[in-house]
């Protein structure tokens, strides 16, 4: 009796591993159909993977170019500002002290 429950556990988790497997797979050519339906709702054809990487590179780059030139934008606005408020502090301080 002793190996036939070895020999039904043994079945049972073979079947059960098997069936894991089989729903893993489903499970990925659901998905990359998902995808693949997705991606061509946007006019993103599967093969144009090479293309869609470029395409992505070139606005990452724009988008940080972008953001370095707010950043410099910024920057130059407040020197201007901070610029603009020292001259005209010295210029209250030659108005007051030229009296």
């Amino acid at each position: 009796m002793k190996v036939q429950v070895d020999q039904i556990r043994a079945i049972v988790a073979e079947t059960l591993a098997e069936q894991h497997r089989i729903q893993r797979e489903n499970i990925d050519a659901i998905v990359l159909k998902a995808v693949a339906s997705v991606l061509a709702s946007f006019g993103i054809e599967v093969d144009d993977r090479k293309e869609l990487r470029v395409d992505f590179q070139h606005l990452r780059r724009w988008r940080k170019g972008v953001e370095q030139a707010q950043s410099y934008t910024f920057k130059a606005v407040i020197t201007g500002i901070a610029t603009g408020l020292m001259g005209a502090i010295w210029l209250c301080i030659k108005v007051v002290l030229g009296k």
